[in-house]
């Protein structure tokens, strides 16, 4: 277990460099209250997940060591659903439902369909 551990925080190190600094290269073209940072992570943490876990699903393509190093860690670590909820929150309480709303509806509908696309990918 410390072995598997060691593995998915590697990896949770390398998605959390990377999250930070999309999240700040992302941030210049925010327009105030849209967090384009955490969006464009979120997006990308969708397809990239959704690349893996076609690639894991395939049996042989990947090992279990590095499925735990790229999706558990590096995805776990790059993607912000946590702080996704937290803006959302936030965005509720100072009564900014149509950004949020907005955010709300794009984040899931665009990460579920990079998702799909992620998958297509491989056929």
């Amino acid at each position: 277990m410390l072995k598997e551990m060691m593995i998915a925080g590697a990896g949770g190190f390398i998605g959390t460099c990377g999250r930070y600094a999309v999240s700040r290269l992302t941030a210049t073209w925010a327009v105030a209250p849209f967090p384009m940072g955490t969006f464009a992570v979120n997006m990308l943490g969708c397809l990239l997940i959704g690349v893996l876990a076609g690639l894991a699903e395939r049996g042989g393509v990947i090992s279990q060591n590095a499925s735990l190093l790229l999706i558990t860690g590096v995805c776990g670590g790059f993607t912000t659903f946590s702080t996704f909820s937290n803006e959302m929150f936030a965005m509720i309480q100072s009564r900014q439902y149509v950004v949020c709303g907005i955010y709300f509806v794009l984040s899931v509908v665009i990460g579920v369909a990079l998702v799909w696309a992620g998958r297509s990918i491989l056929h």
